[in-house]
Parts: C-alpha cells; structure tokens; sequence
C-alpha cells in the first residue's frame, strides 16, 4: 500500500492540527493503521494505532487525551487530530500500515510507511 501524510507545519504551543494519511493499493478498509513520530536525534516512537473497522483505538501515554485517531474508508484516509501541542510534540509524523499480528506499539509489525510530515511546535 502507498501511504501520503499531510498536515503538517509550525504551530504555537497550545495549539492544533490535523494530519491526514490518504493510502493506496491494498484494500484500504482491511488495514490496521498507525501514526509514529521521530524527534531529531530521537528513534521513532508510536503515537497512535486504529483497527481496520476504526473501532479499536490506541495510544501512546504522552498522547492520551490530546490525540484522537480516527479513519475514513470511505475516502481510504487516516487522521491524526492533535490539540493542545506543546514542544515536545515537535518531530516527523509518519503513517503506517500493520502487516503482521501484534501489538500497535511494535513499529516492527508495520511494513508500509508513508514519507512523513513535519509537525514543530514553538513556545
């Protein structure tokens, strides 16, 4: 599957965005999705995971409560809402498509992976 993240960009602390993962290739509705981010001189850490029906959400602890993933088969979209962003937010957001059993934090268990977005969140 072909995975296209957007949405980034400079934002103040406080505030929101929205990032949209369009996929594709692979039947979209049948895929497992998750966000991930890397932070410069960081490895890449999960951030959000939804099930192929959108009914089963996670997240990271850091995000809980500030993220909300949620999906579109209708248009084979993904979306990362993030509010309240602070700093440490700054980093690529990537989109990715799970391709084997396990869990959502296991960036291993993702073979697809979308070029990423640029989030940077000033104080």
């Amino acid at each position: 599957v072909q995975l296209q993240a957007s949405g980034g960009g400079l934002v103040q602390a406080g505030g929101s965005l929205r990032l949209s993962c369009a996929a594709s290739g692979r039947t979209f509705s049948s895929l497992d999705l998750g966000w991930f981010r890397q932070a410069p001189g960081r490895e890449r850490e999960f951030v959000a995971g939804i099930s192929w029906s959108g009914g089963v959400t996670y997240y990271a602890g850091s995000m809980k409560g500030r993220f909300t993933i949620s999906r579109d088969n209708a248009r084979n979209t993904v979306y990362l809402q993030m509010n309240s962003l602070k700093p440490e937010d700054t980093a690529v957001y990537y989109c990715a498509a799970k391709s084997y059993s396990g869990s959502y934090y296991d960036l291993n268990l993702y073979r697809d992976w979308g070029q990423g977005t640029e989030v940077t969140v000033s104080s």
